[in-house]
């Protein structure tokens, strides 16, 4: 028999974490996980409008790559450092982060170098990374403060990750223009 998705257990304002503690709704880790959430939910946009393009096969499969990492981000966060361990929770791997370094090099290689800053925009699918990548840097920051609230250490490459990933969303949003042929906006000083 299914499960329904209704628990009921949360009407009073809590939730519970992976280890069972119950804490309010509200709580820093709570909050966090729940940006990490919106992010991976903002990415589910941009795979939802390159899914079946042939020009970003290999751009889909790496962000729902990126998607399950950051599930496993957030139970990371959904736990207490301590029990982190005990519960065998998936850690982010060198791998993927150098995995992202390298799409980032091979896209910014045929993409005209920047000496000015860009406008968000473009293409519809490449504002959308856009927002993806403000997320993802609210995100960091929102992390380094929890850390520096609560003195807990971070999942492992945690940081390196998401400050990879908002870089990676940058050099996306530009790659997608590219392709589409629509040209970057640059910025213009004092219009």
């Amino acid at each position: 028999m299914k499960s329904k998705i209704y628990t009921k257990t949360g009407d009073k304002g809590e939730t519970s974490l992976v280890s069972g503690s119950r804490v309010p709704k509200s709580d820093s880790r709570i909050n966090l996980y729940g940006e990490v959430d919106e992010l991976n939910s903002r990415i589910g946009v941009v795979v939802s409008h390159i899914n079946g393009n042939q020009l970003f096969t290999k751009v889909e499969k790496l962000l729902i790559k990126i998607q399950n990492v950051l599930f496993d981000l957030g139970s990371n966060l959904a736990c207490e450092e301590e029990n982190r361990k005990n519960f065998k929770l998936p850690q982010i791997s060198d791998e993927m982060i150098l995995e992202m370094e390298e799409e980032m090099d091979w896209m910014d290689a045929h993409l005209f170098p920047l000496k000015t800053f860009i406008l968000p925009g473009g293409s519809k699918v490449s504002s959308y990374v856009h927002l993806c990548r403000t997320c993802c840097r609210s995100v960091e920051r929102k992390l380094w403060d929890f850390h520096q609230q609560t003195n807990e250490e971070l999942p492992k490459n945690s940081l390196v990750f998401l400050n990879r990933l908002s870089d990676y969303f940058f050099v996306l949003a530009r790659e997608i223009n590219h392709e589409l042929n629509i040209p970057d906006q640059l910025w213009e000083k004092g219009q």
